[in-house]
């Protein structure tokens, strides 16, 4: 197993990948978009590799500059892939959790916006990845997880299986 991965091929933890840049910085620092993209993309078993991931979406900006993934480009890249739904709020994101296979959390960990990708594991449980240090592959409800990390009321979700806001 490749350091940073899952036995099953989701990148868990960005600090292994501070040798590869993105915006002009070590991923190690802001990769957590292009990260939770890949896993998003190969939980829904779309082909596509760690390294085409990050290349694609640090060629989007036309201007290199440090910074965290935009929302935008963010869903602008993963539409190039796949049709996902968009949740805003607490109530939202955990509706559209109840039939989501995937998806990614926006929210604010340790005072930073964060993306942190997630998979159905059973019926509600997720398996969640790259959300802190000691927490890189961990499991919960979207509610406990919610409750836990997402001490912030600013709280959006991308997801594959749900039924609402779907977007093509």
């Amino acid at each position: 197993m490749q350091q940073g991965f899952s036995p099953e091929g989701y990148i868990i933890d960005q600090n292994c990948f501070g040798a590869y840049r993105y915006r002009t910085i070590p991923s190690s620092i802001n990769g957590c978009g292009w990260i939770a993209a890949f896993d998003f993309l190969h939980a829904l078993a779309i082909p596509v590799t760690w390294r085409q991931v990050l290349s694609e979406m640090d060629a989007m900006y036309p201007v290199k500059e440090p910074g965290p993934t935009p929302e935008e480009f963010l869903y602008q890249y993963l539409l190039r892939y796949t049709s996902f739904t968009v949740s805003y709020g607490k109530k939202a994101v955990l509706r559209a959790s109840y039939t989501a296979q995937a998806g990614i959390l926006r929210y604010w960990e340790e005072g930073e916006p964060h993306f942190v990708p997630f998979v159905r594991q059973e019926q509600k449980l997720f398996r969640f990845f790259n959300v802190i240090d000691g927490m890189e592959d961990c499991t919960f409800t979207m509610s406990e997880f919610i409750k836990q990390r997402c001490v912030v009321p600013v709280l959006r979700a991308v997801t594959a299986g749900s039924k609402e806001l779907i977007v093509r």
